[in-house]
C-alpha cells in the first residue's frame, strides 16, 4: 500500500487539512488528545493491523505532536465541552478525509467527541467501523458510547468485563499491559507533578496540596495545563511534549498526577506507580465524576496509589514512591470483529 508524501498543512483558523491526493490508507485512527489518544496509541499494537498504512486526525497538542512525530496526523481544532460549533468543523474534516483519499478499511476511535462524526462518515463509506469506549468508563457509557450505540453498522467495544453483553463486546483492557510488584524503599528527592492538557478545567486543589506534601528541597516538575498558578511558589509549564514528560516521569522518585488515563499511561509506561487523585465534578474541576472511576481500577490492580487532594501526604508519596511498575510480556492481542456489526 502507499502512503501519503505530502505532510498536512495548517490552513486558517487552526484547523489541518489533509493534502489532496488519491491514495489508498488502510486504517483510519481517531481520537481526542489527552487519554482518549493515548489509550489508542498504545491499543493499535494489539489489533494486529499487520503492515496497515496509519492515518491518525486528533486535535494540535503537545502530547499529540511529541506522540505522533513522524505519522501522517490531520489536527482538528480542540473543542470545547459540548461545543457544537466545533462539532461541526469536525464533521467538515471528516467529510474533507472520506472525500480526499481511497477508502479505508477500518475506522477506529477511543472518542470522545471527535469519533461521532468520523464514524458516522465511515458508516456511510462502508467501512469496518470500530469504537472503543475509554477505560475512565467502568459503570456506564458515555454521552459519545450512547450516541454511537444508535448508529447500526458500528461495532462497540468496552474495557469493562461485566459490559460482555451485546451490543458491547470485551476484548481486553489498556491496564492489561501493566503489572506492579514491591519495589525498594527511596528517598523523595525529584517529583513530577501533572494535571493534563484540558483547556476547560483547572486543577488547583492538586498543586496546593502537592505543595504541602513533597518534603523541602525536593525538585519538582510542574505541568500546569490551563490551571490559575498565581501566588503559587512553582514554575509552573502549561503544556509539556509527551516525549519530555516521559522523561521527567521517569527520572522522578513519585509521580503525582489527577486520575486521567492518559498521564497515568504514561507514569506507568515510565515504570513508576503513580499517585492519582481525581478531578470532582462538584467543584468545578470536570464535567462528572468518571476519574474516580478509572482511579480505583488501577488502585485495585495495584497500579497506583489513589487519594483526594486533602488527603494527599507525605506518606500517600512514599507508598507510591516504593512500588516498581513493568510491562507485560506478550500482552494478549486486541481482537476487532470483521466486517459491519449487524445492529
Amino acid at each position: 500500500m502507499t502512503t501519503s508524501a505530502g505532510i498536512v498543512e495548517k490552513a486558517a483558523h487552526g484547523v489541518h487539512l489533509p493534502v489532496t491526493r488519491e491514495i489508498e490508507v488502510a486504517t483510519l485512527l481517531v481520537a481526542n488528545a489527552g487519554g482518549h489518544l493515548q489509550e489508542l496509541f498504545e491499543l493499535v499494537p494489539r489489533f494486529e493491523l499487520a503492515d496497515a498504512d496509519l492515518k491518525w486526525v486528533t486535535f494540535d497538542t503537545a502530547q499529540a505532536r511529541s506522540l505522533l512525530a513522524g505519522a501522517d496526523v490531520v489536527f482538528a481544532p480542540y473543542p470545547r465541552p459540548r461545543d457544537l460549533a466545533v462539532t461541526a468543523r469536525h464533521a467538515a474534516i471528516a467529510w474533507r478525509v472520506f472525500r480526499s483519499h481511497a477508502p479505508f478499511s477500518n475506522v477506529i476511535s477511543t472518542g470522545s467527541s471527535i469519533g461521532v462524526p468520523f464514524l458516522s462518515f465511515a458508516r456511510v463509506s462502508g467501512a469496518s467501523c470500530h469504537y472503543i469506549e475509554s477505560a475512565t468508563r467502568r459503570l456506564a457509557p458515555s454521552t459519545t458510547g450512547r450516541i454511537l450505540a444508535r448508529i447500526p453498522g458500528i461495532h462497540l467495544y468496552s474495557q469493562v468485563r461485566s459490559w460482555k453483553d451485546p451490543p458491547w463486546h470485551y476484548r481486553g483492557t489498556v491496564f492489561d499491559g501493566y503489572e506492579a510488584s514491591a519495589g525498594r524503599k527511596r528517598p523523595i528527592k525529584r517529583v513530577a507533578v501533572a494535571v493534563g492538557s484540558s483547556q476547560s478545567f483547572g486543577f488547583r486543589r492538586l498543586l496546593e496540596a502537592t505543595l504541602g506534601a513533597i518534603p523541602a528541597g525536593a525538585e519538582v516538575t510542574w505541568q500546569t495545563g490551563s490551571t490559575p498558578v498565581d501566588g503559587l511558589p512553582i514554575d509552573a509549564r502549561p503544556g509539556v511534549p509527551s516525549e519530555e514528560l516521559a522523561a521527567e516521569f521517569a527520572a522522578a522518585d513519585v509521580v503525582i498526577t489527577h486520575a486521567g488515563v492518559g498521564l497515568a499511561l504514561l507514569a506507568l509506561a515510565a515504570g513508576r506507580c503513580p499517585v492519582l487523585v481525581p478531578r470532582r465534578a462538584e467543584r468545578n474541576e470536570h464535567v462528572d465524576n468518571h476519574q474516580r472511576e478509572v482511579a480505583d481500577e488501577l488502585e485495585r490492580r495495584g497500579l497506583a496509589v489513589v487519594c483526594e487532594a486533602d488527603e494527599l501526604t507525605a506518606g500517600v508519596l512514599e507508598r507510591a514512591a516504593a512500588r516498581a511498575v513493568s510491562r507485560v510480556q506478550n500482552c494478549p492481542p486486541f481482537h476487532l470483529v470483521e466486517g459491519r456489526s449487524r445492529r
